[in-house]
Formats: structure tokens, C-alpha cells, sequence
């Protein structure tokens, strides 16, 4: 089957199918004619025709940094709900959370390979930022803030901010804080950020020193609750970057038979369903992952369509979840 055979069978023009196809404007009757045909032929237009043809490949891609992560898959979701009834499909690249492949991905996807790329970025080194000038294809990033650039990103800094008052206001003013590398800007460097400044704020200037990095797992949690305890023993309040941190010092501190809440508060970030499951739940900031990724690629669609050209940067909020407010 072809075009012109679709067009005979439909009883319309060739021009109407290729509009059709296109999502360009036709008729109801027309285009209802087209889909029976199309329906009872099974036919499908040649990808690579169109590709040369109209210089698009009709493929968005993505790269995160992992896809075992509640906050990533949440993002993507989001990225799919509106792909989804687009006529672009999605390429998606994994990195495990290595900015090299980060790099190495976005050079692949450069040179026409997709339409567009949605970046969920980790860290910008400089030669990161040189790859990024000399994109031939637009990208939008999901989760960190970079000049210049379209971006939706989260008030890390405020949300931690918040989160600390909350834990100080209960009563817990021996405050321990595990984060991520303070390369990463928005969960490493803002939200420590907002630790270190809150509990200045409070007076107790002191407890930003009571920090430790970690990485983006619960056994690397556990294991740095435990060099955090070490280093201060008489702590009855722990924060932490990312909920899957905090379940895993929630497992350190049950395995040494340390009672939470009454011994030690446990907060983490991001409201992921980890977060309900552990016991007691945790303390935890809501974040729109979701809402963030349907941003995303809404504003990658409005450059490929050429109706908005302007640098947009979007700072999505935040609300706290406290499980136990008596607590």
C-alpha cells in the first residue's frame, strides 16, 4: 500500500492523506474516510519516507540518570502522558548516574538523531556546558536550573529550608543532615543549602557540621547513618537529601535498636511511596516530579513548533508531609 492507493480507496486526494498523516487540516468526513481505510488496510506511512521528506524523525529523546528511582519514574510518567497522544515517540537513554554517559548520550542524540531531547541533568561541568552550546536540536532540563536554557526545576532550597524548621519546632535540635554531592546543584548543593541555613537561622550554627554525603541508595544510607552516628553520637533528629536515604537510615537505626521517633526524628524528600511504607512513615517533602515532566515536554513542543522561541525557566513549589503532626 501506499499513498495514492489509500487516497483511491478513501475516495479523497493524495494532498488530504499526507495532511492526515501529518496532522495537518482536513475534513471530519474526510478524515474519518482516511482512518476506515487505514483501520481495514492496517497501513502504516514509512518512517524513513517521512524522515526525508519533512527533515523530522519524529523521536523525543530522554535521558535520566536511573530508572530505579520513584522521583524519576514519576518524571518520565509525566514526559509520557503527554508524548503519548503526540505523534512522537520517545528514545530513552540511562546513564546509572554517570555524567560522562550523560554527555556521551546527548552527542548521539545531536546531528538530527531526535527532534528534541529532555535532559533530567545530575551535574554541568564545563564540558557538559559545551556539548549543551552545540546542540543542533533543542533540549529542555528537567531538575536542575541552568541559565540560558529552557528548564523546569524545584525549590530544593526552600523545601529543605521548611522541612529543617519543622524538625527544629518539634524539638529536635540536634540535627543530623545526609546529602548527595554538592556537584549536583539543586539535591546536593540547595538542599544542604537550606539545612545549613535553617538551623543558622535558629541559632544553632553549629549543626551544619553534622553532615555527611551519601549516595542515591538505601544501603548507602544505612551505611552513612551509621559514620554519621560515629561522628555524633547524641543526635535525636536526621535529614536527609532523598527519601531512599532516609529508609535506609530508618534500617540502621532499627537493626541498632535506636526507637524512632522517640530517640531519633527521621525526615526525607521527594513523598515517595518508600516513604509511606517505612515504620514509622517519614517526615517528607512533596515534589511535582510528574507536573515537571509534562512541562517539559510541553515546552520542547512549543520550540519544535517554533510558536515560542524565548528562554523559559519554571520553579515548581513544594508542601511538607507530616505523617504525625503530634510527633
Amino acid at each position: 500500500m501506499n499513498i495514492a492507493e489509500i487516497a483511491k480507496l478513501a475516495g479523497v486526494s493524495r494532498a488530504a492523506v499526507s495532511r492526515y498523516f501529518n496532522n495537518g487540516y482536513i475534513s471530519d468526513e474526510k478524515k474519518e474516510a482516511i482512518r476506515r481505510v487505514v483501520e481495514e488496510t492496517g497501513y502504516r506511512p514509512s518512517v524513513q519516507a517521512q524522515t526525508l521528506r519533512t527533515k523530522k524523525t519524529k523521536l523525543i529523546g530522554v535521558i535520566v540518570p536511573k530508572i530505579a528511582s520513584a522521583s524519576i519514574g514519576r518524571v518520565v510518567e509525566g514526559i509520557l502522558s503527554v508524548l503519548n497522544n503526540s505523534s512522537y515517540q520517545t528514545l530513552l537513554a540511562v546513564t546509572q548516574n554517570d555524567p560522562k554517559k550523560e554527555m556521551e548520550y546527548l552527542s548521539a542524540f545531536n546531528d538530527k538523531q531526535v527532534d528534541g531531547v529532555i535532559l533530567v541533568a545530575t551535574v554541568f561541568s564545563a564540558a557538559y556546558k559545551r556539548i549543551l552550546k552545540n546542540l543542533s536540536v533543542p533540549v529542555v532540563i528537567v531538575g536542575q536550573q541552568l541559565s540560558g536554557y529552557c528548564c523546569v526545576f524545584h525549590d530544593d532550597y526552600h523545601a529543605s529550608y521548611d522541612l529543617t524548621e519543622l524538625l527544629l519546632k518539634k524539638g529536635r535540635n540536634r540535627l543530623g543532615y545526609i546529602g548527595a554531592i554538592q556537584q549536583d546543584k539543586a539535591v546536593g548543593a540547595e538542599r544542604y543549602r537550606g539545612f545549613k541555613d535553617a538551623v543558622s537561622s535558629s541559632g544553632y550554627e553549629e549543626l551544619a557540621d553534622n553532615h555527611v554525603i551519601a549516595s542515591f541508595s538505601v544501603a548507602s544510607g544505612y551505611e552513612k547513618t551509621g559514620e554519621l552516628l560515629e561522628k555524633c553520637p547524641n543526635l535525636n533528629g536526621l535529614i536527609c537529601a532523598t527519601d531512599t536515604m532516609a529508609a535506609g537510615a530508618v534500617q540502621y537505626l532499627q537493626e541498632h535498636k535506636i526507637r524512632i521517633p522517640e530517640q531519633i526524628l527521621v525526615a526525607g524528600q521527594g513523598d515517595s511511596d518508600m516513604s509511606k511504607v517505612t515504620s514509622p512513615p517519614l517526615i517528607t517533602v512533596h515534589y511535582s516530579y510528574e507536573k515537571s515532566g509534562e512541562l517539559a515536554i510541553q515546552m520542547l513542543m512549543e520550540l519544535l513548533e517554533q510558536k515560542e522561541t524565548a528562554v523559559k525557566e519554571v520553579k515548581l513549589g513544594y508542601y511538607l508531609v507530616d505523617p504525625d503532626p503530634a510527633i
